[in-house]
């Protein structure tokens, strides 16, 4: 049984990323946080361990439960970890989906100021 695990392939492991690189970039990136802590991608994490993670424009929160190495199903994942982000956070999300790409049909391309926005979401997304 593992007692540590690396936060980017813990990250990778339980699907939060499609790619180990893509974990890694977001620690590089400062946003990853083990128990309110910056972390690097080579940060050791134990079981009940707290993860917040920002995925913009809100930060996922989440409860090591079990530890893995390796990538399995999204089925045997879930049971690895527990998310606990608040409903007020995950309401931001669905509402700042709902107001970016909100247009009038046939108003038209978008203006300067619209397609900024966009490309902001876009960029955001990890």
């Amino acid at each position: 049984m593992l007692t540590q695990v690396r936060i980017d392939k813990y990250l990778w492991a339980v699907r939060l990323f499609k790619t180990r690189t893509l974990a890694s970039e977001a620690c590089k990136k400062r946003r990853v946080f083990v128990n309110d802590v910056e972390v690097k991608p080579s940060r050791m994490i134990r079981v009940s361990d707290r993860i917040d993670v920002k995925f913009p424009p809100i930060i996922r929160s989440y409860n090591v439960t079990e530890l893995i190495e390796k990538r399995v199903s999204a089925s045997i994942a879930v049971d690895k970890i527990k998310e606990i982000t608040s409903p007020e956070e995950l309401e931001k999300l669905i509402l700042s989906k709902t107001n970016i790409f909100k247009r009038e049909k046939g108003s038209g391309r978008p203006t300067k100021k619209e397609r900024r926005q966009i490309n902001k979401f876009k960029d955001n997304k990890i």
